[in-house]
């Protein structure tokens, strides 16, 4: 019989969806019943862990939603995902680190919330420049909090016939209800362009208070995100229809040194020169900090080195910059 720590390691697996960890657990079931001198039982545990292996190409137990694909026409409207990222796995500012700390909080008490008559933030813009973690956030909450990231396609979305695309919204604002998740609304501008610009077109601004009034009558359990690189492109009122704005921006220097350490913490980084590194990446956003730290360990991996220094990075910093027109080396 399996222990109660065994029990409990079980549960927990698969209360987290953690199908790795639920066949490791129930191995050491297998084997604990061995050691007890119940060899038939262990036999039939480790026979049942060899079908689950055949049988699921993804050992990853997925329960926090009905389905795992949208179908019908949400197939082109949505795409699924199943992040394991964790907000620990991000560099980020203290305000947008809190916030989210206190998304992930309320949503994982929102029924004590609720037992007071409040709500849980579940409504979250998004701002800041390229590159700057708006969309690892979505996956970062998504894993977190153990649910899928279904991302609105937007191309799929907008048509040039304004009763279509507000039809389209409706069927993703259904499936908030149906199917619980982190859904994301990436390059929220397209959608939620300031009304009274002078170039703007009725029919987007027709879309967007459609969009408005689907997300003010929201009240699912899913979590909606809009993130954009154009905040000043919005329209004011979309501000106040959220529960929560969190802005991002580029790192500081003391962000780009614990980016680049936790991106090559698997090499060997004694010697580097950090000055000359945070020198070299000013400017840059998080993802292009991060595309240089790939390069300079591809490239140690290649030459069989499991070293990078200073010039390694200053290398592939400076490509970076190169490509983005702001080249540093002196």
């Amino acid at each position: 019989m399996a222990t109660a720590e065994q029990i409990k390691a079980l549960l927990r697996s698969y209360v987290d969806g953690d199908g790795d960890q639920f066949l490791t657990v129930s191995m050491q079931v297998a084997a604990h019943a061995a050691r007890r001198g119940q060899g038939r039982l262990a036999q039939d545990i480790r026979d049942l862990i060899d079908e689950a292996k055949r049988k699921s190409s993804q050992p990853t137990i997925r329960l926090a939603v009905p389905i795992t694909r949208p179908a019908g026409e949400l197939a082109d409207l949505i795409q699924a995902s199943y992040p394991k990222t964790r907000l620990t796995d991000m560099v980020l500012g203290a305000s947008a680190r809190s916030s989210l700390n206190r998304v992930i909080s309320e949503y994982r008490e929102q029924d004590k919330l609720r037992s007071h008559g409040m709500s849980a933030r579940r409504k979250l813009l998004m701002v800041g420049p390229p590159g700057s973690g708006k969309t690892m956030t979505a996956s970062a909450l998504a894993g977190e909090l153990k649910l899928p990231l279904l991302a609105a396609r937007l191309d799929g979305l907008i048509t040039k016939f304004m009763g279509e695309t507000a039809a389209k919204l409706r069927l993703v604002f259904d499936a908030m209800v149906v199917t619980r998740g982190v859904y994301l609304f990436d390059e929220f501008d397209a959608i939620g362009t300031d009304r009274g610009r002078r170039n703007d077109v009725g029919e987007m601004r027709r879309v967007l208070n459609s969009f408005l009034q689907f997300l003010e009558a929201d009240d699912s359990d899913s979590l909606i995100l809009a993130a954009t690189n154009h905040q000043e492109a919005l329209d004011p009122a979309l501000f106040r229809r959220f529960d929560d704005v969190i802005r991002y921006s580029l790192p500081d220097p003391k962000q780009i040194e614990q980016l680049a350490k936790n991106r090559l913490n698997s090499f060997t980084l004694s010697g580097v020169n950090w000055d000359d590194v945070r020198k070299a990446a000013e400017g840059l956003s998080y993802a292009e900090v991060t595309r240089a730290c790939m390069e300079a360990a591809k490239s140690a991996v290649l030459e069989d080195r499991n070293r990078i220094t200073t010039e390694h990075l200053l290398t592939t910093l400076h490509e970076r910059s190169a490509i983005l027109g702001r080249d540093t080396m002196p």
